[in-house]
């Protein structure tokens, strides 16, 4: 006869002391867990044929959205912001990825949180006189967050991140700490490399230490490699399997660390994501089209008569004009997309500066493309304009099932069996904020009607 694990029944009576929150009356959770899986997408709560059992038993146990529209462009640093503040883009300033440079791109990321213009709910809990915590969570370095071991890097090509990472961890000797009493030694060579799904169980260890230990009022966790195999195999690949199932297990630790801290009757955890994903195979690179139109050269700093460049985040592509008021730059990249071949120019979609200001996003941009599902973009000035391409991406204007995220939200404070048809990104900021009793207003977010139930 085969007995289960003790890590199953362990996880089991995690997620039964979760439920039993359900069950009592209307409490005031005195813990959020905010977890993010770059590249979530709803089937994997929704669809048994997964391999994620904890995250479909809290989604059993409390509420779920059915989709997420995602902020545009559906990138990681836009949206994680989003979700962390509850205003737009355009509104909190992270607008990419990557930073566009006009004198050249350098590869810099927006790391620093000196980049959001807006509060965060890392300032309204420390504010209330509450404490926080947060591993890789991007766009953190600096913020108010008391134990933060933040998402950053080195642009020094062969760089070990971790030696950026130990210099921006707070408070200092935070990451040593962390080694010494719950992971071992870090490495990229070792457990955390990104070439591996197992990334993501040392990314749970971390957080579940730090709420084990600390047990912050807000804990915010950010799972990056179901993202990064969803963009080399595909929607469905053998190891973005393997990926969600390392995230799921990374839950099931913050789950059992709650247990063991004793705070898993008053802890609320809520499980989202970024963007959804979608196949594809083809690419665009439109500024050799640019090129070809002597607007832009293609050099690292795009040449010293360059007047347009698209500044390309996966799947979508925004004008930047080196003269903001260079009206005729834009008019005449517009001519150059419009008297491409039928085929082509199917292929993509413009959106106006009155499209993207409705949409919330890139107030510096002239306008963008997003192209139909399937065909992602390059920013290279250089070879082909039209190329095979295989994989994932994401970056795409939310106009389609498959950009969609999700959200589980599961403890004191959630009402059991609540579904969303679609939720919004920039509504989360509203849920942990209502939770919490958190002075904070959510510039474009709202709370969802009948989600929350407090004394």
């Amino acid at each position: 006869m085969r007995f289960p694990s003790v890590r199953v029944l362990l996880v089991a009576a995690c997620l039964v002391g979760v439920a039993a929150a359900q069950d009592a009356p209307p409490t005031r959770p005195a813990h959020v867990v905010l977890v993010t899986i770059d590249g979530l997408r709803p089937e994997f709560y929704l669809d048994a044929g997964w391999p994620a059992p904890v995250l479909q038993q809290l989604a059993g146990a409390g509420a779920v959205a059915h989709a997420v529209r995602p902020a545009f462009p559906s990138v990681t640093y836009p949206n994680h912001t989003t979700i962390i503040t509850g205003a737009l883009p355009a509104r909190h300033g992270v607008f990419y990825n990557t930073v566009f440079e006009p004198d050249g791109q350098t590869g810099r990321w927006y790391w620093e949180a000196d980049a959001i213009r807006v509060p965060t709910l890392w300032d309204a809990v420390r504010a209330a006189g509450g404490t926080t915590a947060s591993v890789m969570w991007p766009v953190s370095v600096g913020a108010p967050i008391d134990y933060n071991f933040p998402e950053v890097w080195s642009l020094e090509e062969g760089a070990d991140f971790l030696v950026s990472v130990r210099a921006a961890a707070t408070p200092a000797g935070l990451v040593e700490e962390i080694e010494e009493r719950a992971t071992g030694t870090l490495s990229v060579a070792g457990p955390l490399s990104g070439d591996y799904p197992g990334r993501d169980d040392v990314i749970g260890t971390i957080g579940a230490y730090l709420l084990e230990t600390y047990r912050p009022t807000l804990t915010t966790i950010h799972l990056g490699a179901v993202d990064h195999f969803e963009h080399v195999e595909g929607r469905d690949g053998p190891t973005v399997r393997r990926a969600v199932a390392a995230a799921d297990r990374a839950i099931g630790r913050l789950t059992e660390a709650a247990d063991r801290a004793g705070i898993a009757a008053e802890t609320t955890f809520i499980v989202t994501g970024d963007h959804g994903f979608s196949d594809i195979h083809t690419t665009l690179a439109p500024n050799v089209w640019l090129l070809e139109a002597g607007l832009t050269g293609d050099t690292r700093d795009r040449g010293p008569d360059w007047r347009a460049s698209f500044m390309v985040t996966g799947a979508s592509a925004f004008l930047h004009l080196r003269d903001p008021s260079d009206a005729a730059a834009a008019d005449s990249a517009l001519r150059v997309l419009d008297a491409l071949p039928p085929g082509v120019r199917g292929l993509f979609t413009v959106l106006d500066r009155d499209e993207l200001d409705r949409l919330g996003t890139a107030p510096e941009a002239a306008f963008a493309l997003t192209p139909v599902p399937g065909v992602s973009f390059s920013g290279s000035a250089r070879g082909e304009a039209i190329r095979p391409a295989s994989g994932g991406t994401h970056g795409y204007a939310p106009t389609f099932d498959e950009i969609y995220t999700g959200l589980v939200a599961v403890g004191p404070g959630i009402r059991s069996g609540v579904v969303i048809p679609v939720s919004r990104q920039e509504d989360t900021a509203a849920i942990v904020a209502a939770l919490l009793g958190l002075d904070f207003d959510p510039p474009d977010g709202a709370l969802y009607p009948g989600l929350v139930s407090l004394p």
